[in-house]
């Protein structure tokens, strides 16, 4: 009998922030599995740290960061097959990723190549965007708004287009797209209703007016929210 496959979300960054659920399975899940960039640590297994008893087998999935549109994904088709030579040998895997394993979580990848053959649980966890808006003080929406989620490694024009008819947005991956960004949201006047966060929940987290910020020096851990009404509107 196979054994099951858990995607745990464990939060943006502050070991607190993960949920009972998911301490619970990773006090007893004997593999555990994780995103990693090809040199360096994870910052998935940095948040789940303190919540890893010693002994665990260990699974690195070593995965480049900054893909193309057409990214390689061999290093997802190398995990799913020694992720499934465990599940096939009676044994459960709990692959953990930084946010919520399906809100541009690196599981959802895995998933599509396990998914179908394998038990499957998901435990949700706090995504960047909740983790940003109560680092800033900022409410995403209210009432019948909408909120737009948007990669800035969109195309200049489809972000603008977006950002045109948004009441709200947040603006993730930033990094090297900042200054593009920025640029847009100057030019269509949204400069002071937008916030930059960096790092939400971690030590060196960083919240401030876009205009503070230097657009070659931001993160990929890094978001914009903007909100063109306050919540009393």
């Amino acid at each position: 009998m196979s054994g099951t496959l858990f995607g745990i979300g464990v939060g943006p960054g502050d070991p607190d922030l993960i949920t009972l659920k998911a301490h619970k399975i990773l006090q007893a899940v004997p593999v555990i599995a994780y995103p990693a960039p090809e040199q360096g640590d994870s910052l998935a297994r940095r948040i789940a740290a303190p919540h890893i008893p010693d002994g665990r087998r260990e699974i690195v999935i070593r995965i480049p960061l900054d893909m193309t549109q057409s990214p390689d994904r061999s290093s997802y088709d190398r995990a799913a097959d020694d992720i499934a030579a465990v599940l096939r040998g009676g044994e459960d895997v709990a692959i953990i990723c930084e946010g919520d394993p399906f809100f541009y979580g690196s599981f959802m990848y895995l998933f599509d190549r396990l998914g179908a053959d394998v038990p499957v649980q998901v435990v949700p966890g706090i995504s960047s965007l909740m983790a940003c808006a109560s680092a800033a003080l900022m409410p995403l929406v209210a009432r019948d708004e909408t909120l737009f989620v948007l990669p800035a490694t969109m195309a200049e024009a489809d972000l603008r287009a977006r950002l045109e008819m948004a009441e709200a947005a947040a603006i993730i991956k930033l990094g090297r797209h900042a200054a593009k960004v920025i640029k847009i949201l100057g030019d269509l006047d949204l400069l002071a209703a937008a916030r930059y966060i960096s790092h939400a929940t971690l030590p060196d987290q960083r919240i401030c007016p876009l205009s503070d910020v230097a657009p070659d020096d931001v993160p990929y851990f890094a978001m914009i929210l903007v909100r063109r009404k306050g919540v009393g509107s």
